[in-house]
């Protein structure tokens, strides 16, 4: 009998994560929502992230299709990144026009004093809409009556101001590349009125290879081909449906090879009963249980730090726009711990990988990111210098002709040297 209950339950399990596994590979529809006749009439862009693509990595690993692609538009020396150069803050600044301390995405892990709750990048939590401030391209978009669809992005499965992209997946990695690839195809020969104008397409491969073999390996440049391989196998299959798709190719971060040998162990002082902790393997948020204690721990860490940096919430590098000033949503530890290239903390839990990233992208080169595009909107064979991620947004809105009254971080110096108008 016990034989039986146990059975009996291992297969409602099996068939329980089976059913969410299907669920997440769904492609979620909104279907009332129809193109206005005016915004029929605009152009198309299809943003592309390649997590991890160093800004290097094309030209390193003979990416052909994606540099033959650059050269017929446009291409970056490098793009600079948001700090901390980290997956979801990163997204989520392409997404808004935005520095992380007003977005509110100030890391893959953070904690909020008002809230009184830690967000995480791993489950229910990354897509509770309440955590993302700002204007996302797809709702700026759906709010003009523009159809979108996001094939993964950060906070596009996300209720932000109460509103999805018309069409989006829950994120996970159980679809092949073809279907995928497909289902933008699919996107682009629905009928005018239902048809999204804004798509984003989100590939992991190359950061996962770089976090786990490291930069220079061979698993590496695997991904980096394969990304060239899927890049030109979409945009053979959109030029194929005659309409004017503008594609912006881009990626979140670079990424370097870690000490691993050496990490540095969190120090004694930074005691969980007195802090809440958010880490990172290249950043630390101690969150003060006490304020009181602020001070002292600070100095203390000052005398005995070794291989790191320490920072109070209000003294950090200007650049970084991420201090007590720009802390619009209370979300910065009150003292954080940054690790000196190429050192890591040694996290709890977690398993040193030989790639890494999060350093201060204006000291570490091997931080900044990709930026090609190409496309009717686009100037050709251009390469411009580097430029922060913020700009992207702006660039955008003027290829889609959308308006935007709330103020962002972001400005029209990257639309100016690369549109055509």
């Amino acid at each position: 009998m016990r034989k039986k209950i146990l059975l009996i339950l291992g297969l409602l399990y099996s068939y329980t994560a089976f059913s969410q596994n299907a669920e997440d590979t769904i492609q979620m529809v909104i279907k009332s929502r129809k193109n206005t006749i005016e915004q029929q009439k605009k152009p198309y862009v299809i943003l592309i992230s390649a997590d991890g693509f160093r800004y290097d990595y094309a030209e390193k690993y003979h990416a052909e299709h994606l540099l033959t692609l650059s050269k017929k538009g446009v291409s970056a020396q490098s793009m600079i990144p948001v700090y901390p150069s980290v997956t979801f803050p990163n997204h989520y600044s392409i997404a808004t026009g935005l520095y992380p301390t007003h977005h509110g995405i100030v890391g893959n892990r953070f904690y909020d004093r008002n809230l009184k709750q830690s967000y995480s990048f791993r489950g229910k939590i990354s897509r509770d809409g309440n955590w993302y401030k700002g204007t996302p391209l797809w709702v700026l978009a759906e709010q003009q009556h523009l159809l979108s669809a996001n094939f993964y992005w950060v906070g596009s499965d996300a209720d932000i101001k109460g509103i999805f992209p018309t069409y989006y997946y829950k994120y996970n990695e159980n679809i092949g590349i073809h279907k995928r690839i497909q289902t933008v195809v699919n996107w682009l020969k629905l009928p005018a009125e239902t048809r999204p104008h804004l798509i984003t397409f989100y590939l992991p491969e190359v950061d996962e290879a770089g976090h786990k073999y490291g930069p220079e390996s061979a698993e590496t440049r695997k991904q980096v081909l394969f990304i060239d391989s899927a890049v030109h196998e979409l945009n053979k299959a959109v030029k194929a449906t005659g309409l004017p798709v503008n594609f912006v190719f881009v990626s979140d971060h670079g990424m370097t090879a870690a000490d691993i040998q050496h990490p540095i162990a969190l120090p004694a002082v930074a005691d969980s009963s007195k802090f809440i902790l958010s880490q990172e393997n290249v950043l630390v948020h101690l969150y003060a249980r006490d304020t009181s204690i602020i001070k002292s721990t600070y100095d203390i860490l000052k005398k005995q730090a070794k291989d790191y940096d320490v920072y109070l919430r209000s003294n950090t590098p200007t650049h970084w726009h991420y201090g007590l000033a720009n802390d619009r949503y209370n979300r910065i530890g009150d003292i954080l711990l940054v690790s000196h290239w190429p050192k890591i903390f040694e996290v709890k839990g977690h398993k040193l990988n030989p790639g890494t990233h999060g350093y201060d992208p204006k000291l570490v080169k091997d931080m900044n990111a990709t930026f090609y595009a190409w496309g009717p909107a686009f100037k050709q064979n251009i390469t411009i210098k580097p430029f922060e991620n913020i700009n992207i947004y702006p660039m955008i809105i003027q290829i889609l002709d959308l308006t935007y009254t709330d103020p962002i971080d972001g400005d029209q110096s990257l639309a100016r040297e690369v549109l055509k108008k």
